[in-house]
């Protein structure tokens, strides 16, 4: 694996869609460090972040340096009275312009932000298994590799909920390192059994510490992501040999994104986050040999 598909995502600089998350920090500064700390490629970010005309979205990327992997959208599919298609259709107009190829999406739970989520009936997820499959067959047409990721606060968190995406759909997933963790999954465990399902990640690390206290509700998910739940790749208690293991074993040639959610109480001082990713890519080059 090249240097070239390591990427990097704004998030890891606190840039995030919940309202009240954090201190936001502008584009030029995230996509200039970026680069910094030798990443060649980025995903979108939230709206707003970036331009939202497909030229100047692909215009702001090639300034700086960074080819567009795809980006992170939350899209609501087991509402029977929402059909989520013409917003994927209108996030995929800005693909093609940036030449990205990865729609990561999310099972979005219709609620704010990522510390409660309502229960799924069977009918609700017949609907989402549904429209994972007519998103995937939508964006394949369109030359975009759609995956589902799960994810803390959604509608596929748990190991079941993951099983059962795997066993009723035939989109992809993104491994999401800390997220799998935190929800029950054992990342290593999904790269090892499902390895041809797997065509996108996030790597980040995770403090298991503070992950146990979002899973039997001492602290809310925000919460632990503002303590630093999520740490640079090599600092935390993810397996991170053994994902990268089983995926080079497969012979995974999509983009490893270094994510590691972070929560800016104030304008950062020094280095801000950029010293946390800068340590993540030096650790994930030393993983990957």
């Amino acid at each position: 694996m090249s240097a070239a598909k390591i990427a990097g995502a704004p998030i890891s600089w606190g840039v995030c869609e919940v309202p009240g998350w954090g201190h936001q920090l502008n584009p030029a500064r995230v996509l200039t460090e970026m680069r910094e700390v030798g990443l060649s490629a980025t995903e979108f970010g939230p709206d707003g972040f970036l331009p939202d005309a497909p030229a100047a979205k692909a215009a702001t990327l090639e300034a700086h340096g960074l080819q567009a992997v795809g980006g992170f959208t939350p899209t609501l599919l087991h509402a029977p009275d929402h059909d989520p298609r013409p917003g994927v259709e209108r996030v995929l107009a800005g693909y093609d312009a940036a030449r990205a190829g990865t729609l990561v999406l999310s099972a979005d739970s219709g609620g704010t932000g990522y510390d409660s989520r309502p229960e799924l009936d069977e009918r609700g997820w017949a609907l989402l298994l549904s429209h994972l499959d007519r998103i995937t067959d939508h964006a394949a047409a369109r030359g975009v590799t759609a995956v589902l990721h799960p994810h803390v606060g959604t509608m596929v968190e748990t190991g079941a909920e993951v099983q059962r995406v795997l066993e009723g759909s035939r989109i992809r997933l993104c491994l999401d390192t800390g997220h799998l963790l935190i929800g029950g999954t054992d990342p290593a465990a999904l790269a090892r059994h499902a390895p041809d399902r797997i065509a996108h990640t996030h790597l980040k690390d995770v403090d298991l510490r503070l992950a146990r206290q979002v899973q039997d509700g001492r602290l809310t998910y925000t919460e632990a992501v503002g303590r630093g739940m999520y740490r640079p790749l090599g600092e935390g208690d993810v397996d991170l040999d053994g994902v990268l293991t089983h995926l080079t074993a497969h012979g995974y040639d999509g983009w490893h994104v270094l994510e590691q959610d972070t929560i800016l109480h104030g304008p950062p001082t020094g280095e801000g986050p950029a010293a946390d990713v800068h340590t993540s890519v030096r650790n994930l080059l030393k993983a990957l040999g």
